[in-house]
């Protein structure tokens, strides 16, 4: 089995391509042990001691290391662990969780003012879903929408895109404008 590796705009990210499906449908992202514990893999990525994040996309897994760590050390580990997963063909979460089932994203925790930003919202989303979030995957991380208020976008990153220095950017200068663009109601884009 070969699992390729690619650099994300975030150097302390990694994108592992196991050449298989992930995750069948949406995205699952672990800021910690704890969130790990519904998934063996995850729980034993954060079990390397130098992992800080973790994140499964459709057919691949971010790895965010700490701070300071030498991915020429962490690396090997993480394609071993990777390997012997995929290889024995062993579930991404533990049996009796509700983990791998598809559960729709969370409730926006910006709610409309205005039940007439409704048709703004959706054309927000269909954006986001259509232009925005195939692109961020591309660079190991998803984009989940939160919600909309007197012309603010309220957009959460995650996986590789969670704490990049270029996030800033991205949302700025990429999906703000995007969005303006598309969507003349929108005046700002902010992260949550």
């Amino acid at each position: 089995m070969l699992i390729q590796t690619e650099q994300t705009p975030n150097p302390s990210t990694l994108k592992f391509l196991p050449g298989q499906s992930v995750m069948a449908s949406g995205t699952r992202d672990f800021a910690s042990p704890e969130d790990a514990a519904i998934s063996p893999l995850a729980e034993a990525l954060f079990g390397l001691g130098d992992v800080t994040g973790v994140f499964f996309g459709s057919d691949f897994i971010s790895v965010t290391a700490a701070p300071g760590v030498d991915w020429a050390y962490l690396k090997p580990d993480i394609l071993t662990l990777l390997m012997e997963h995929f290889s024995a063909q062993m579930p991404l979460f533990k049996a009796g969780s509700a983990a791998g089932i598809s559960v729709p994203p969370p409730q926006d925790e910006y709610p409309l003012d205005d039940p007439a930003d409704e048709d703004i919202v959706t054309q927000i989303k269909e954006l986001i879903e259509t232009r925005v979030r195939p692109a961020v995957a591309n660079d190991g991380g998803d984009i989940v929408f939160r919600g909309f208020q007197k012309g603010v976008v309220y957009l959460q990153m995650q996986g590789a895109c969670a704490g990049c220095p270029s996030s800033t950017a991205t949302l700025k200068q990429g999906i703000e404008q995007l969005l303006k663009h598309y969507v003349p109601e929108v005046v700002d884009v902010r992260p949550v």
